[in-house]
């Protein structure tokens, strides 16, 4: 598929680094930055070309990658005349890499599909690092024959590629997966927290809680700042947790539901960021609860 242009449009840590990627295995990249030009200079250096708008990117592309924050960046840069549906060859493939919402990924589907082009989901899991050596975990869905397509070039994305059934499926197990895991990090902070005030030596926490079947890697994560003091194994912001964990809540809602388990979760993630956590990383919740029960750090 090395004949194919591929047009990306999201070049923040993640997309940067599979911009990186699929220049370093000869793709013919066109890029659209966003907010920092840093992505972008980048890509220009090793060979990209940048387009002027998300239309003009489209009409030059065979397949756009999006990888951006929210589902109203998403929506920003696929709706409107100037937006990637305008500028969309018949039998495009768009694919939406960011953590979107169910409903929104439904709804751009089915403008994509009136034009004669088709959507994907595929959320990620993994690191920038992982991005940047081909072993993204990609979560992909929609259209069977458009996936297969395009399925050489996830290959050189990702290590674990799947594709999950129709469109959205991607993105709610995406929701499912952060939804568990942004639950289970804040359940630990809050231990670790709970340890501190109660002067329970926290190493001696974790012994007793990895060794049974609680042990997980994302109490690895947590433990790896609450004792170590290094917050960067789990290089994921609380604004983006609490984001991904009200997208969930939204999700049960579009379905019907209320959820129960993650207004927990959602509550302290909110908490944290009215009080300047935003931008903190998510193990860094264990400050946060100690600072809400008047721990003080010998």
């Amino acid at each position: 598929m090395a004949d194919q242009t591929i047009g990306f449009i999201g070049l923040g840590l993640m997309g940067a680094a599979m911009v990186d990627r699929l220049l370093s295995k000869n793709h013919k990249v066109i890029v659209l930055g966003n907010k920092s030009r840093k992505g972008i200079e980048a890509a220009l250096a090793k060979g990209a070309t940048e387009a002027n708008s998300a239309k003009e990117l489209a009409s030059a592309s065979d397949i756009v990658m999006l990888c951006m924050g929210t589902s109203d960046h998403v929506e920003s840069r696929m709706l409107g005349d100037n937006g990637v549906i305008a500028g969309l060859k018949p039998n495009t493939v768009v694919v939406d890499f960011g953590t979107s919402l169910p409903s929104s990924t439904k709804m751009l589907g089915e403008k994509v599909a009136a034009v004669g082009s088709h959507y994907l989901d595929g959320p990620l899991g993994r690191t920038p690092s992982h991005a940047m050596e081909g072993k993204l975990n990609i979560m992909a869905a929609g259209d069977k024959t458009a996936y297969d397509r395009i399925e050489p070039v996830l290959n050189d994305l990702g290590e674990n590629v799947f594709h999950l059934g129709e469109l959205g499926t991607g993105h709610t197990i995406k929701l499912f997966n952060n939804f568990l895991a942004m639950t289970t990090a804040s359940a630990m902070s809050e231990i670790f927290a709970m340890a501190a005030k109660s002067g329970v030596d926290p190493q001696k926490v974790y012994d007793v809680m990895s060794a049974g079947p609680l042990h997980s890697m994302m109490m690895d994560f947590i433990k790896a700042y609450a004792i170590d003091g290094n917050p960067e194994n789990l290089a994921f912001s609380i604004k983006n947790g609490s984001k991904d964990i009200g997208y969930y809540g939204q999700m049960a809602e579009d379905l019907g539901v209320d959820s129960i388990m993650s207004k927990a979760a959602k509550n302290a993630m909110s908490a944290a960021i009215e009080d300047g956590y935003a931008d903190n990383l998510v193990p860094e919740m264990v400050t946060f609860f100690k600072q809400k029960y008047s721990v003080t750090d010998s």
